[in-house]
Formats: structure tokens, sequence, C-alpha cells
């Protein structure tokens, strides 16, 4: 086995939910692998045509790119198979959207050489290039059994899947849920929310009998992720390869932004990063709830805030009144692809499968939430046994994982950027996000047809 470090230059800004770290048996393992993906729901790739023509399989190396955090995976898959020669490369998996993985490929293939054999991405939209390039093979044509495929969370490989095709597989998710202070829901008498009317009106409760303290937080990129996708805000809906309806100024997304203001103006939804020192130093111990991904519990609460055991608790997503179709957004969550032009697919599509599926990994050492569902069973079951936790985390992550609502798409352009750029810098400045939802559109519609999308909008 050889090992590679690949030096690709700091990660660029805009895009910082890679938050990882790994603990030790019986501790809580932090979600790290809460990937950065470009929005979700449809895969937004245009398809490939024609059938799919294998390269000469003659064998050989295994060629795998992982990142950092990927490492220990492929090392462990080494040492379970030492009869397959591997060469591992480390890069940096295209974290913060470097296109690093998408720059490389197009040289290969002016070259016709040098693509590796598998591949993983921090990215959930790599299909939205690398069917088009001709790199990513289609998984479900006779490489990986649909029974094995079956087994993954409701739509967990929808950001792989064009036209019926699964280019990818997803390694893990990033489904929300709310977080609570145990201890003091408790003290103060305060019942878990079920609802998004509850969660408003326990947030004016907490801005008037305890000032300070927080029930959420939407000063990162990924807010929209966290709050309206999960609000059914049409913002982002991949309807075909390269077509996308947006209608972020929807009675959806203006409901849930209204929400927002709401608990922005009473200073119980922050509007500072939950990764910047201010937060940590100033807020973090003020937190009374923060509806958040599945790598909260690990990357923020137990690894940045310090949170103590025994006062964490998880619960379902709130949902609006009368819903009867639950929803939770999503916030990052890494695929694996193959190689089309891969001379040794066999081994190729072993360690994919391997490595997505198996305990050992996945269910035993992974810092994210597996997106097999099996293997989540049993990284479920260490955490829980970690103690961390005051409550049962169990059922609400399990919900939450098929819960993620398909009209959010995974575009090529970047939905964390375009709120970065238009929608985050008005807030600071005092105005409310419900007057930003009209600039945010504009934003969206410019970035999609930049990226050659045709745009319907509503």
């Amino acid at each position: 086995m050889t090992v590679k470090f690949r030096a690709i230059g700091a990660p660029g800004p805009g895009r910082p939910r890679r938050r990882a770290g790994l603990l030790a048996l019986g501790a809580l393992l932090a979600l790290g692998a809460a990937a950065c993906g470009t929005s979700s729901g449809k895969a937004n790739t245009p398809s490939t045509g024609g059938s799919f023509k294998t390269a000469a399989q003659t064998g050989g190396t295994l060629t795998v790119w992982v990142d950092s955090d990927r490492l220990a995976a492929a090392k462990l898959y080494q040492k379970a198979h030492p009869e397959v020669k591997m060469d591992i490369v480390t890069y940096d998996g295209d974290a913060n959207g470097s296109n690093y993985l998408q720059t490389k490929v197009s040289l290969f293939n002016r070259t016709s050489s040098g693509w590796p054999d598998v591949v993983f991405s921090s990215q959930n939209n790599e299909t939205s290039w690398a069917v088009q390039a001709g790199f990513a093979a289609p998984l479900n044509k006779g490489l990986i059994p649909q029974a094995t495929l079956d087994g993954w969370a409701t739509d967990a490989n929808a950001p792989c899947t064009v036209d019926g095709t699964v280019y990818c597989l997803r390694n893990d998710l990033s489904q929300t849920v709310l977080w609570y202070n145990d201890k003091l829901m408790k003290q103060w008498g305060y019942q878990v929310p079920t609802t998004w009317e509850q969660y408003q009106a326990l947030g004016e409760k907490v801005a008037a009998e305890h000032p300070g303290y927080l029930v959420g937080a939407a000063g990162d990129t990924f807010a929209p992720e966290i709050y309206l996708w999960a609000g059914k805000c049409g913002a982002n809906q991949i309807t075909g390869p390269k077509a996308v309806t947006v209608d972020a100024t929807s009675a959806a997304c203006t409901k849930m932004a209204t929400l927002m203001d709401t608990l922005i103006k009473d200073k119980t939804l922050s509007t500072s990063s939950v990764f910047s020192s201010d937060f940590d130093k100033n807020e973090a111990d003020k937190i009374l709830m923060m509806p958040g991904p599945s790598w909260y519990g690990g990357a923020l609460f137990q690894g940045t805030f310090k949170t103590p055991a025994g006062q964490l608790g998880v619960a379902p997503m709130p949902q609006w009144s009368g819903d009867s179709s639950p929803s939770v957004g999503n916030v990052g969550g890494g695929t694996w692809l193959v190689s089309a032009h891969s001379k040794n697919l066999k081994a190729s599509t072993d360690f994919v499968t391997w490595v997505t599926t198996s305990d050992d990994y996945q269910g035993k050492l992974a810092p994210g939430f597996p997106a097999y569902t099996a293997a989540a069973k049993t990284w479920l079951a260490a955490q829980q046994s970690s103690g961390y936790y005051a409550d049962d985390i169990t059922a609400p992550l399990t919900a939450a994982a098929n819960q993620v609502w398909a009209g959010w798409g995974y575009g090529q352009f970047s939905q964390e950027a375009v709120w970065a750029a238009t929608v985050t810098p008005g807030v600071n400045a005092g105005k409310t996000i419900v007057s930003l939802l009209p600039a945010w559109q504009d934003s969206i519609v410019n970035h999609a047809k930049a990226d050659g999308y045709q745009v319907a909008t509503k």
C-alpha cells in the first residue's frame, strides 16, 4: 500500500460545514463529515446518453483519492483486504467548493490518463459535472446490486441519481433535528416544541423571561438549509438536467423568514456564526435550543462548546401546524464516485460498497451519521452508549434521516455563496430576511444562469 499526501493549499471561504473530530470508543463520535454539498433534492446533471462502455479490465493497483478524514477508512479496507494492491492519495476532498477534482478530471480527460479509480468528495453535487465529463460510472447498471442500493436512507442517494441512474454513493447524512439543553428546559418548566408556532412562541417567551439565551442561530451561510429547506421553501427546485425553478418569495419562504426575523429582533436567534470566536465566547453557554444538523452533537456541542455530558437532548425538527408531511433540511454529507475509466471496476465497486456499508468503518469509526441504514443503527448505538446525551438520540435522528425534503435541489451553483453575498450583509445591516427574499431570488437566478441553467421563476 502506498499513501501519498497531496498539498492543495488553504480551502476557500464560504462553506464552513466540515468540522471533524473522532473521539475514543465510549465517547461521542464528532461529525466532521457534514460535508458541504451545494444544496440538495434532485441531482442537477445532464444525461450522458448511450450505453456505458467499460475500459479494458486489466486489474492492477487500485488508486483511491480521499480527504484526511477518510484516510482511516482506506487504510482499514487495505488491512482487511491485504490481497488488494492500493495507492491511497489524500487531497482536499473538494472542501469549501475548491473544484480540485473537476479541474484534475478535465486535465486527465485531455491527456486520456491519470484518473483515479475511486474518489471521495465532501460535495453533494459532483454529479452536476462528473456525468457530463464522462467521469462517473453508473453504479446501478450491473456494478452494484439493487438490493444493496435499497439499503440507503430515503432519498439519500438523490444527489447521485440522474434519470434513474446512480452515479455515486452517499457516505453520510447531515439531517437536521432540534438540539436542546435538557437541564434548562426542565429547570425553567418549558416543553420542547413540536411545531414551528410553538418554537417561535417559546423563543419570544425566553426573550422576556431569560434575556440573552438563544433558541437558534442564523449567522452561518448554511442557515437557509436549516430553516428554509426544512420549511419547504422552493428556492432551489431542480426540475431536470440544467433546469431549475426558483420561488424564493413564496408563502412557505416568507412564513419561515418571518419567524426568523421575529426571533432575530427578540435576540433569541443569533446572527453570529456558531464557528466564530465571538459566539464561542459570548453565546455558546446561552443555548436553550438550536435547530441544526446531526453533526452538531459531536462537532459543535461536545467538541467546540464543551457542553457537559447529560445536558444535551435531541428532538424532532418542529413542523408547521397542520402539515402532515414532516420535512427537515440537510447540511452536508459526502459522496463516493467510481471512475468510468477504471480498469479495475470489480475492486473499485467492492471498495465503495465496503466503505459505505461496513460496520467496521461506518458503524464503528465513521465521524458522521452513515447514509446506509444498517450501519447507522450500529453508529447510533455507539453514540447512545457513550452516556453523553440526556435522552435517546436514536429515534429522532433515524426519523429525520428519511425526512429530508426533496424540493431543495443539488445544483452546480452554491446556495451558500448566494446567501452569503445577498442575505447575510443585509441582516448584519439591520434588514429583515423577508425584505431580502427578492434579492435572494434574483441572485439565485443569476448564479444558475451563469452555470448554464434554464431558469423558471414564480
